[in-house]
């Protein structure tokens, strides 16, 4: 990790580490149809997608007799280019102005052997150009590439329209939707996720599988709370970093009148501890030992530096939850937002499509939207000591679409597993402490059960936004993993 910069631009957050995606892009044409039609379609898709901000590598149109993909040969010089650039390459756009020659598409995906998502578009007919040299066909040979795919055993997702006008904000919908699978699929797939301390003793349903992890590619570096509190003491207090860490704290939220200086700092060196560890092992997120070993043997509650990282789009778990931090990754790289993880905590009165989720005081500011104040930690306060606790996040999440998401490692059965679904935060008013969200999902009751029946957590993550297709897609279709997608 390094140092974060964010940006928010239509409530979009831009973090300096997300790599711009990058496409690979192939345009079909069939020689029996105009090719002058591939050549506009391949003109304008690029510039679409430079319109858009993508970055993208195409053959260039010199390689080939039309510009575009065709013959055998075709797609073998298409696959080698393909092959020169996969570090870069994320997903692959196909795209067919006319028929399209479906086994020159096919090969040259097959021989590239990119192991990336791939959309496939189609571009209309107009009703009244469908004369000799006008006429696309693209309606029919997009069911001929996507029959092909299904042999290979190539995986694809589909556009919202089978064919739909390059310059439509329909197809723009699905390239920016297509764009966040690839996030998913590649941050996932390479994830590097930190356990910072070990697990607490009490909550054996935060276990999981490292090896299981490691095969889908997702790496866990942990590293004891001992040398975290080391370097955090090792903090001098002119330290740069550590002043400019005290004055984000101040700046974060709210701070109470009796909190003193000195537990501002504290908070602020094991902040620094934090950082620093995870940016010289370049971790993407992290599950944090949040107590009690930290209030005890250091001082200071760990709910702010998560929260703070978390905004950064530095996803940070409670209870060393790996695979609930993983979920929280995933749903951030959806979105580019910050997440939060929570608990599915308590039933709200009589309404069996409402319930309460909430945590200590963990959550990202930005993931809240209102007002918050950093105090202690309340309910570990009472045992562990007020004075020990400090760090804490307290406010309610206001209303606004919401989406669930939980990724577990099924050891018995050998295999990852998750569930997702959409709902709602609610502005209800409940008067508990610490980070409260009011939830409302339709046949709530039936999700408890399937959560209760199938061993998963009582920890879930959320996000602000409706964003379930994306994750369906990227960890069903392109990971493979046994989902459950919640209506």
């Amino acid at each position: 990790m390094k140092p974060v910069t964010i940006k928010k631009e239509d409530n979009q957050y831009v973090k300096t580490e997300i790599k711009k995606i990058c496409f690979g892009v192939l345009v079909g044409t069939r020689n029996i149809f105009n090719s002058d039609l591939a050549k506009n379609g391949r003109s304008r898709l690029l510039s679409k997608l430079e319109e858009m901000g993508y970055a993208y590598k195409i053959l260039p149109s010199s390689e080939t007799p039309t510009g575009n993909i065709e013959t055998y040969e075709d797609a073998i010089k298409c696959a080698n280019f393909f092959k020169q650039h996969s570090d870069e390459i994320d997903g692959v756009i196909v795209s067919l102005p006319n028929f399209g020659d479906e086994l020159g598409i096919v090969n040259t995906l097959n021989e590239s052997k990119l192991n990336v998502p791939t959309l496939v578009h189609a571009i209309d007919d107009d009703n009244d150009k469908v004369d000799v040299k006008s006429r696309r066909d693209a309606f029919c040979g997009k069911i001929s590439v996507c029959n092909n795919f299904y042999q290979y055993g190539i995986k694809f997702t589909d556009t919202t329209y089978h064919t739909c006008k390059i310059d439509h904000e329909v197809f723009q919908s699905d390239v920016e939707r297509f764009a966040a699978i690839c996030r998913v699929v590649r941050g996932l797939k390479n994830a590097r996720i930190g356990a910072i301390g070990a697990r607490p003793g009490a909550f054996q349903t935060m276990r999981s599988s490292e090896k299981l992890l490691q095969r889908a590619g997702i790496t866990v570096i942990p590293v004891d709370m001992s040398e975290i509190f080391s370097a955090a003491n090792s903090v001098k207090d002119n330290n740069e970093k550590l002043h400019q860490k005290i004055i984000a704290i101040k700046q974060y939220g709210s701070i109470p009148n009796f909190i003193t200086e000195e537990k501002i700092k504290r908070q602020a060196k094991f902040g620094v501890a934090i950082e620093d560890w995870m940016e010289k092992n370049h971790i993407d997120a992290a599950g944090v030992q949040c107590w009690d070993s930290l209030q005890n043997n250091y001082g200071c509650a760990s709910c702010l530096s998560m929260s703070m990282l978390g905004q950064e789009l530095i996803p940070c778990a409670c209870e060393v939850d790996v695979t609930g931090v993983l979920s929280m990754y995933a749903l951030a790289l959806a979105t580019l937002t910050p997440s939060a993880i929570l608990d599915w905590n308590n039933n709200f009165g009589d309404d069996r499509n409402m319930c309460v989720c909430t945590h200590c005081g963990n959550f990202p500011k930005d993931f809240i939207q209102n007002s918050i104040e950093i105090s202690n930690l309340d309910i570990l306060g009472t045992v562990l000591g007020s004075e020990n606790c400090f760090g804490a996040i307290k406010g309610k999440v206001a209303a606004g679409d919401m989406t669930f998401f939980r990724i577990s490692t099924d050891d018995p059965a050998g295999k990852i597993k998750t569930y997702m679904g959409e709902g709602f935060f609610t502005d209800d008013p409940y008067g508990m402490d610490g980070c409260i969200a009011v939830c409302k999902v339709d046949k709530l009751q039936k999700l408890m059960k399937y959560i209760c029946k199938n061993g998963f957590e009582h920890h879930v993550a959320m996000v602000r936004g409706h964003t379930a297709d994306i994750l369906e897609e990227a960890v069903h279709n392109y990971l493979d993993w046994e989902t459950y997608r919640h209506d």
